[in-house]
């Protein structure tokens, strides 16, 4: 039987390893970092998006999501409009320098996973890998 302890150690230490590595390659691209990357990618991929659904997405607090989305506002990346459904809440949209912004780091990210895991796992491991990791998340919500 596995050393759950150990699983567990490994998969945090994993998941640290791949996102200090994906920043640095962002970063040294002269690209976005990671921190500002992963919410463009969620504001992006979602019509109508709202902080709530970038909280959803990254698994993190609203509070978080919104501090987050702050940053990426104030470097010119993506707005924030009136929600004409609920005022309470913001749509938020890239500008047009926030897309140029995600697709050339796009390309950087797409590279850097190739090598991270592409290149590393054939493509039965990585469905493999890829229905355990949703089925470990899923159990954990």
């Amino acid at each position: 039987m596995a050393d759950l302890k150990l699983l567990f150690d490994d998969i945090v230490g994993l998941e640290i390893r791949l996102w200090e590595v994906m920043d640095a390659r962002l970063r040294a691209a002269g690209e976005l970092s990671l921190g500002r990357l992963m919410p463009m990618r969620v504001i992006a991929a979602t019509p109508g998006c709202r902080v709530f659904d970038v909280a959803a997405q990254l698994q993190i607090t609203v509070g978080a999501a919104s501090k987050t989305v702050d940053r990426v506002e104030a470097a010119g990346h993506c707005l924030r409009r009136p929600n004409p459904d609920d005022r309470r809440s913001s749509l938020i949209e890239l500008t047009p320098a926030g897309v140029a912004a995600l697709a050339a780091a796009e390309v950087v990210f797409e590279d850097e996973v190739q090598v991270r895991l592409g290149a590393v796992l054939s493509p039965a491991e990585l469905a493999e890998l890829s229905r355990l990791v949703a089925k470990v998340r899923d159990a954990a919500r």
